[in-house]
């Protein structure tokens, strides 16, 4: 048994553009049903939706058979969570609120097995390791692992440049979200400054020969920020989509109904 190579680490190798979804449902069928549509990756999200490591585990399995890659991204780096995420299967993290260099350089280290890093050495009962039936596991992990940390705040921008020459981080992903509260746009992730602010850091990262991310779910918006150069781009919300979706839908008919019975109302006649 052999090692899953990491798909979407080698697509940002090769220079390709990834296109992804958020995923924030908490639910195996939900995932499943998501990894057929066609993205590149799904983002699994521990931060703000109700995941924890079983349920994350559950939809990585959900999502196996399927030509797309999990991206997890765990309520924070806690070397200890990191650890848990990687044992269940996560081969690429999305690591939140990076805002220095020497937070990254910790969460490269919590990714990798010593020499070179602090992951507690637990394979037998690791479902990554299939339970140590993969073959040299312990010595090919490191080299499978991608590592993607979060610039959201005014600070990370101030040391973007340092956090993007951390060794062994492969990418970083702007989120426009806290960026723009932390710039005192809270609540305007599309406002000129901080659009302005996300593509001068994409250059930056690029400029360190590294991916640079974001999520954008407005599209003229994301395919600014992929004319910038943004390699890995997640498009949409799933629970947005669902909410958007439903309410159209319910909307379309009530409106229909309100209109046959105004309609109704007004008729004088028998006919």
């Amino acid at each position: 048994m052999q090692i899953p190579s990491n798909t979407f680490r080698n697509a940002l190798r090769a220079g390709h553009t990834q296109i992804g979804l958020w995923v924030g449902l908490a639910d195996a069928n939900a995932a499943e049903l998501l990894a057929t549509c066609g993205f590149d990756w799904l983002l699994l999200d521990g931060e703000h939706a109700p995941n924890d490591v079983r349920v994350v585990l559950d939809q990585l399995r959900a999502v196996a058979p399927y030509p797309v890659h999990p991206i997890v991204r765990p309520v924070c780096g806690e070397p200890s969570l990191i650890k848990q995420y990687l044992d269940v299967g996560a081969q690429t993290l999305l690591v939140p609120m990076v805002s220095t260099a020497e937070y990254a350089e910790q969460t490269v280290r919590a990714m990798r097995y010593a020499p070179d890093g602090i992951r507690g050495m637990g394979a037998a009962l690791a479902r990554a390791s299939r339970w140590n039936q993969v073959k040299d596991y312990l010595d090919r992990a490191n080299d499978e692992m991608c590592l993607l940390v979060q610039a959201e705040t005014t600070e990370a921008i101030a040391n973007l440049r340092d956090i993007a020459a951390v060794d062994g981080v492969d990418g970083v992903f702007f989120g426009p979200a806290d960026l723009s509260a932390s710039m005192g746009y809270r609540g305007q992730p599309n406002h000129p400054d901080v659009q302005r602010t996300i593509i001068e850091g994409i250059r930056t990262v690029l400029d360190a020969g590294k991916a640079a991310g974001v999520l954008m779910a407005n599209q003229e918006v994301a395919q600014r920020y992929l004319d910038a150069g943004a390699q890995f781009v997640a498009v949409g919300v799933d629970t947005t989509l669902l909410v958007q979706a439903a309410s159209s839908l319910s909307q379309r008919y009530k409106k229909k109904n309100a209109q046959a019975q105004e309609c109704n109302a007004s008729s004088s006649g028998v006919y």
